[in-house]
């Protein structure tokens, strides 16, 4: 599955998931918010409904995937647990990363949608805390720090580290000088 998509279910986390686009629409990427159901609005963790571009029945199964092409998993309660429920969702997940595909997940996606891939041994991980043990259980190594990139995994710690788990995206995808642009251009404060 070529493109970067950042798939939502009800009760998804707000700002990891519109400030993780954000923040790629900034480094002049093309993100596709994916719905999980047959509704065309998802509702935030916070109330906020939220247009899909698409629905999960709607993308391929086809391969072809490469480090930049990226599949988006944010937190939230129900929101991450819904995904990690989603056997569709799963199983392309799955394809993706046999195929070379990136993941990023960042909050309770890492131990509720990652954990579900067959093999995470040996893989450096963050998420918020109490969601650990189902990758650390599969042999993966817990990290406490804003955002973390082992291979093709990018996983972020919660809500207050977004910024860090997007700009590692942008990393990924677009190289390290446009995350320096994009972090600069962020950062700049008004006199």
């Amino acid at each position: 599955m070529e493109g970067v998509y950042l798939f939502l279910a009800d009760g998804f986390e707000d700002i990891e998931a519109l400030a993780t686009r954000d923040i790629l629409k900034r480094a002049g990427m093309n993100v596709t918010l994916v719905g999980i159901s047959d509704d065309p609005f998802v509702v935030s963790a916070h109330g906020l409904m939220v247009g899909i571009d698409c629905q999960l029945d709607e993308l391929e199964d086809g391969g072809g995937a490469t480090e930049r092409d990226v599949m988006i998993f944010p937190g939230g309660m129900p929101g991450a647990r819904n995904l990690g429920r989603c056997n569709r969702l799963i199983s392309l997940m799955k394809s993706h990363y046999a195929a070379g595909g990136t993941l990023a997940a960042i909050c309770a996606a890492p131990g509720l949608v990652l954990s579900q891939l067959d093999d995470v041994k040996g893989v450096d991980f963050t998420c918020y805390d109490g969601f650990a043990d189902p990758m650390v259980s599969k042999g993966a190594s817990f990290v406490a720090k804003p955002a973390v990139t082992d291979g093709r995994i990018i996983t972020g710690r919660g809500p207050g580290h977004t910024k860090a788990f997007a700009l590692e995206i942008v990393r990924k995808v677009k190289g390290e000088a446009v995350a320096a642009e994009v972090q600069y251009g962020m950062d700049l404060t008004c006199e």
